[in-house]
């Protein structure tokens, strides 16, 4: 099965690095190149997009807004998103997880990562490097430990979790692979992939990034500085 690849990005000469990279590759194509989020959005649903690699800094419709817009589009639920930046833990991470985003990655990956990150992310799966996810941790750390920044609504849901999924969904904060928290809690990756896809199904999250920002939002895991 061909990985459909979309581009969005306002740099032509990166758009066509990115082309012959992906191109390159026999289970991927680019289907589409993009220069801003709306032009994003538009060849996403054309040209039946798989993955789209989005920078965040584009004009018009930037990479937030258009993540946003793909998430919220029924017909695009397919769609998985990953966040490209200058910097893995710059002030956009959050956004764009919250937006949709199925994870980022640093522009100055390897090409090797950038190829795994396209298959991660196709394979339904959430790209949160360990780097990634200290990021994120000290992006709610930076927002206090009031309860100001919880949301209630998905506090509330919380309740439908069985004990052992918010188990797994506190490991799964903690920025641990399927095989750690299986090691963890001494039952086997299938199990807690189980787990794991029941959570997203009764939290309303498209994929693992977004449970991580659930789990901080909602109260069950609190930032701590190590």
């Amino acid at each position: 099965m061909t990985i459909r690849v979309l581009l969005a990005d306002d740099q032509a000469l990166l758009r066509s690095a990115f082309r012959v990279l992906v191109d390159s590759e026999p289970d991927m194509e680019v289907v589409g190149e993009a220069s801003d989020g709306a032009e994003a959005v538009r060849l996403a649903k054309e040209q039946a997009a798989d993955v789209v690699l989005m920078d965040i800094r584009m004009p018009g419709t930037d990479g937030l807004a258009a993540t946003r817009m793909i998430s919220a589009e029924p017909s695009l639920a397919q769609v998985r998103v990953v966040i490209l930046t200058t910097f893995e833990v710059d002030d956009y991470v959050v956004q764009a997880l919250r937006a949709g985003a199925s994870g980022f990655l640093g522009k100055g990956s390897e090409p090797e990562e950038l190829l795994n990150a396209i298959r991660v992310a196709a394979g339904g799966e959430a790209l949160l490097s360990p780097v990634a996810t200290k990021g994120l941790i000290a992006r709610f750390l930076a927002q206090g430990d009031g309860d100001d920044g919880r949301d209630p609504a998905r506090s509330d849901r919380l309740g439908t979790l069985t004990g052992r999924e918010r188990e797994v969904l506190v490991q799964v904060a903690g920025g641990h692979s399927n095989d750690e928290i299986a090691e963890r809690l001494e039952v086997s990756p299938l199990t807690v992939k189980t787990h794991v896809n029941r959570a997203m199904a009764k939290l309303g999250a498209r994929d693992r990034a977004q449970l991580v920002v659930i789990a901080y939002e909602s109260g069950l895991v609190r930032p701590r500085a190590d």
